[in-house]
């Protein structure tokens, strides 16, 4: 299975004739296999890494936050957090200065992550003690884009 998993993320669109192909198994075993991954819920879904820089953002932004980690804090901010089409990442954590939770953000522009960081504390105020961003420009920063196809050659399946 492991196989199959890294072959998907170089490429999740081939049919599950061409990985056979790759990986050496029959089709119907293939696609049992990547059924499995999704039950087993190694697959957490099927997406392309666009050149999100060419459809519109500017900014990725990666805000480090010290929370009250109650149950029903971290509920809400996984509920708010939600519904809030900004937020591509978010979890608990530890590090930089006691920051215990980070939320990954995406921004067409700084008004509209200046705004997103105003309703995260308008929100849940006193919940949150500190919030430290840090700013990637997409349009000019970018050395290396998100990749996961790779992978392999760094961890191990279990």
């Amino acid at each position: 299975m492991v196989d199959l998993l890294y072959e998907l993320m170089k490429n999740s669109k081939r049919s599950d004739r061409e990985l056979a192909k790759v990986i050496g198994v029959s089709q119907p075993t293939v696609t049992r296999m990547r059924k499995n991954l999704e039950r087993q819920r190694y697959i957490h879904g099927y997406t392309i890494v666009p050149a999100l820089e060419k459809i519109g953002f500017e900014i990725l932004a990666l805000n480090f936050l010290s929370i009250e980690t109650t149950d029903e804090t971290i509920k809400e901010f996984k509920e708010w957090t939600t519904k809030n089409s900004e937020v591509i990442f978010l979890s608990l954590g530890e590090g930089l200065n006691d920051k215990n939770l980070v939320v990954i953000t995406l921004h067409d522009n700084f008004s509209n992550f200046s705004s997103f960081i105003y309703k995260l504390r308008k929100n849940f105020g006193s919940k949150i003690t500190t919030i430290d961003s840090f700013l990637c420009s997409l349009k000019t920063g970018v050395l290396k884009h998100l990749s996961l196809k790779d992978l392999k050659n760094q961890v191990k399946y279990t």
